[in-house]
């Protein structure tokens, strides 16, 4: 991706003014203060995961991202119609959480948009409108579900839950490759009977690996997949998580080809080490 574009992009969201001129559908649900909103336990699925909301009411959205981003996931925040949309175009995520009614390009658009130009994203609809009429364009526009406001945050989850379950994106919560084992509840790593105390990007970048292996992953994949839009980390970065992953696993016992450099293209977990 175009990482000037996207700090461009980030400077837009930054300075977005939230829009406070009607009660949000999480304030209703939880009264005026904010914090009472129920904390996300588990998100989804057993992985760290690239979240967009495209929101303009900071009261539904910031709750939402701040809980989401305590289960370790990245998120990033849109409350203006069109650079939601350009977001959506130029970073790969899991999963969109789209509301209808927004400044600049209203939601209906923006998911026919992301459609035609190939975006596979789960997208989630939320909106004020309850008609039927509305729910079936929303769908029809491509859109995977349709959540009307006010909603509990429960609720949205489970939507995410059954849509991914639907697109076959439910993961085993344990994996397994050789003597190497994750568990991506608690987060365990261990390689034989040594658990391997890993930072949080090694431990994305390692379970990144292990959901495909022996699949090469360019740098800019990495990027693209487990660091945020707005941050753009020199090859030196990528080396130095990497350099690092490889000494753990090798004083765990693994082989140094455990995670092999492809020269000229990238990394890739080996299933033969």
């Amino acid at each position: 991706m175009n990482w000037c574009s996207a700090s461009s992009l980030f400077s837009t969201v930054s300075t977005c003014q939230h829009n406070r001129s009607q009660p949000s559908a999480v304030s209703e649900l939880c009264g005026s203060r904010v914090h009472r909103l129920p904390r996300l336990e588990k998100f989804i699925y057993d992985i760290c995961m690239k979240v967009l909301i495209i929101e303009d009411d900071d009261r539904i959205s910031l709750p939402i991202k701040e809980d989401m981003e305590r289960q370790h996931h990245f998120v990033d925040l849109a409350c203006d119609g069109k650079v939601g949309m350009e977001l959506g175009l130029s970073v790969e995520y899991d999963v969109i959480v789209l509301d209808l009614m927004l400044p600049t390009l209203d939601g209906m658009s923006i998911c026919a948009n992301l459609r035609k130009n190939g975006c596979d994203s789960a997208i989630i609809m939320i909106t004020g409108r309850r008609k039927a009429s509305d729910k079936i364009q929303g769908l029809d526009c491509g859109a995977d579900d349709y959540l009307a406001k006010p909603f509990e945050i429960d609720e949205l989850m489970a939507r995410i839950r059954a849509v991914l379950r639907r697109g076959g994106e439910c993961r085993q919560p344990v994996m397994r490759l050789g003597e190497l084992l994750v568990d991506t509840n608690s987060h365990l790593v261990k390689y034989s009977s040594t658990q391997l105390h890993l930072t949080p990007m090694e431990y994305r970048l390692l379970e990144h690996f292990l959901r495909n292996p022996g699949r090469v992953y360019t740098k800019s994949e990495l990027i693209d997949k487990l660091w945020p839009y707005d941050q753009s980390p020199t090859n030196f970065v990528i080396k130095t998580h990497i350099k690092e992953l490889r000494k753990k696993l090798l004083v765990a016992g693994a082989s140094p080809n455990l995670i092999e450099t492809v020269y000229g293209i990238g990394y890739r977990l080996r299933q033969d080490a």
